[in-house]
């Protein structure tokens, strides 16, 4: 990892030096130095090299693949970095950056190989980045991934005094002809839905303008669990489901998977989906969770916007034929995933449509809400 950046500040004696312009390259340098050892934890077959050189070597014949289809993803933590900065909560939002990259790859049938990150700020403080870091490594650990390199970048001037912005940059592999693409997903299929942990990395833009506008103190006890602070609730990090899901994958037993992102079940199942087929999700067969029931009475949110703007308790949704729902369920269970059967796909313009009786999810009558496309 490198430091970089720019320079402003005009000093008197007319010397000119980078760490006048406010980048300390001894910090950086130091900050590589403090999380060699993290990254060596995640070490797995195929990583070869050590941080600090200009790039990373990966060898997937080490890894155990044969001919194996490369898939990347990247992806960022929104706008939740901010409140983990304003209360002081560096600690788990490196398992959000590598989970929101590393349950986009396993959606596509791809086991997460390795990670790369990006961390910003205008002025570097070893204490949190370290922190920060170290949340990085332990999402890579669950993972099952390698955390090769990243960068580092000290830039005065880009960022206000205390922030900082991350970016993560994962590549996994599968089997040529084992991807999942959605083309097996067909009427006649359950949706399975796994718990989500909170809020995972998305609607943390609402949620902080509820915040502000409703004079949360976050600092005290949920009103919907006393024995948490709001902030820890809001703060939990995102589920990552690849060791679970990975053998369910690599035995044939999954059709399509969904990982509830931004658009919330709404948007992001179509997306695993075939031209005529549709998904029907009941929001009858789950339980609200209830930092999701606090969001919607606080903001008065319809059923219909909570659809498609949070997971409402379902991080990950799996379409598996009728006859191996039970064997899907028994094992995910097994792996310490909550299950529920929430669904099914019908014939039908390609979509998903979301709905509830009177009472659930607060609402005054039947609600539906559908999306194509």
């Amino acid at each position: 990892m490198t430091a970089g950046t720019d320079a402003t500040d005009r000093p008197e004696d007319g010397r000119y030096t980078y760490a006048r312009a406010g980048v300390s390259i001894a910090a950086g340098n130091a900050l590589v130095k403090a999380i060699a050892p993290l990254a060596r934890a995640t070490a797995r077959p195929g990583a070869t090299s050590e941080l600090g050189g200009f790039g990373g070597f990966f060898d997937p014949r080490a890894a155990g693949y044969k001919d194996p289809l490369l898939v990347a993803a990247n992806d960022g933590v929104g706008t939740k970095l901010k409140l983990a900065i304003e209360h002081d909560r560096h600690d788990t939002v490196g398992i959000d950056l590598v989970a929101m990259c590393v349950n986009d790859l396993i959606v596509q049938g791809a086991e997460p190989l390795f990670f790369l990150d990006y961390f910003a700020t205008g002025k570097l403080d070893n204490v949190v980045a370290e922190r920060v870091i170290a949340g990085i490594a332990e999402g890579c650990r669950i993972a099952g991934c390698a955390l090769i390199g990243g960068e580092t970048a000290e830039m005065p001037g880009m960022y206000a005094p205390g922030d900082y912005d991350l970016a993560g940059f994962c590549v996994g592999a599968v089997e040529r002809g084992e991807e999942l693409t959605g083309a097996k997903v067909a009427p006649g299929d359950v949706l399975l839905g796994l718990a989500s942990s909170g809020g995972h990395s998305n609607g943390y833009s609402l949620v902080r303008r509820l915040a502000a506008d409703k004079g949360w103190k976050l600092a005290r006890p949920a009103l919907f669990d006393q024995e948490r602070l709001l902030i820890d609730a809001l703060i939990a990090p995102t589920r990552i489901y690849v060791a679970s899901l990975l053998p369910l994958i690599r035995a044939g037993l999954v059709h399509g998977l969904a990982h509830i992102t931004g658009g919330g079940l709404l948007e992001n199942v179509p997306r695993i989906l075939p031209a005529g087929a549709h998904a029907r999700i009941d929001a009858d067969l789950w339980p609200l969770p209830r930092l999701m029931a606090f969001l919607q009475a606080q903001g008065n949110i319809e059923p219909e916007e909570m659809a498609r703007t949070f997971n409402c308790g379902i991080g990950m949704v799996l379409a598996v034929s009728e006859a191996k729902v039970d064997e899907v369920t028994k094992r995910l269970a097994a792996a310490g995933e909550t299950v529920w059967r929430i669904g099914t796909i019908t014939p039908g313009e390609r979509g998903c449509t979301v709905r509830g009786s009177r009472g659930t999810w607060a609402a005054k009558g039947d609600w539906s809400a559908t999306h194509l496309g």
